[in-house]
């Protein structure tokens, strides 16, 4: 699979930090380089579970309810709208950076 991950973050947040983005992309590359899982089916309940529990709250550390978890989650589906598949990448990125987490990456 030969997408270009870093230019897909960079669409939808043009300013985004290079090194951050290199570091999301180095700890997921294994779910990158797997097509069933590269991408959010954000119109499936447990795929949506899946995000909430293993990024949100596992990588993230966040401790919000799981509403304004899932809420942020369709919030980003909706900005990626135009996109039919949603690269697991941006939609990580974009849900670091409207968490201020992106310093996870660091």
């Amino acid at each position: 699979m030969a997408e270009d991950w870093a230019a897909d973050i960079k669409k939808y947040a043009p300013k985004a930090d290079d090194a951050v983005v290199a570091k999301l992309l180095s700890t997921y590359r294994l779910v990158l380089g797997n097509r069933d899982s590269a991408y959010v089916a954000t119109s499936d309940p447990d795929e949506v579970a899946t995000v909430r529990k293993n990024f949100l709250k596992g990588k993230l550390g966040l401790t919000q309810d799981d509403a304004v978890l899932d809420a942020a989650i369709s919030e980003v589906a909706a900005r990626m709208k135009g996109d039919r598949t949603k690269s697991r990448a941006t939609v990580y990125y974009l849900l670091a950076e409207k968490f201020d987490k992106l310093d996870t990456f660091k």
